[in-house]
């Protein structure tokens, strides 16, 4: 049997499953390769490559889609049908289903479940604090 390309693969989950868009599993995956090698650096071990939680995965995933599309992470993010953290994991789920990813015994899709608020993430490191009116000058 012939193995499927990523994009291949892709196309056929969208089929399947039209609440997330193409571009969803794309950007997972590069959000993955970011977060391997985040946790990489933070434990000094470069070169060294190990398997990154569901907690992890969504932090990371934050932290890129933050550097890639800034204020605009939410909008972006909400576009491909991606709400909240468990929606990622239904996207890695599908990845891991249609041979893609792979994952631990230990790991589930609940590991992706409420791991931050999408408003907290991406939202409020935007907002900017209203500045105290003025102070009456006296005479």
């Amino acid at each position: 049997m012939e193995e499927t390309s990523f994009q291949q693969a892709v196309e056929a989950l969208v089929v399947k499953d039209p609440r997330y868009a193409a571009e969803a599993y794309f950007f997972l995956r590069e959000a993955l390769d970011y977060t391997v090698k985040a946790v990489g650096k933070a434990e000094h071990a470069p070169g060294r490559m190990r398997h990154v939680t569901g907690a992890e995965l969504c932090e990371g995933i934050r932290d890129y889609a933050l550097q890639e599309f800034g204020p605009l992470a939410h909008v972006v993010l909400d576009t491909w049908g991606v709400r909240a953290t468990d929606d990622f994991g239904e996207l890695v789920y599908h990845l891991i289903a249609a041979g893609k990813l792979g994952a631990t015994d230990q790991d589930k899709k609940s590991d992706f479940s409420g791991v931050y608020d999408f408003a907290d993430a991406f939202v409020k490191p935007y907002e900017v604090e209203e500045a105290p009116p003025p102070k009456k000058r006296r005479r």
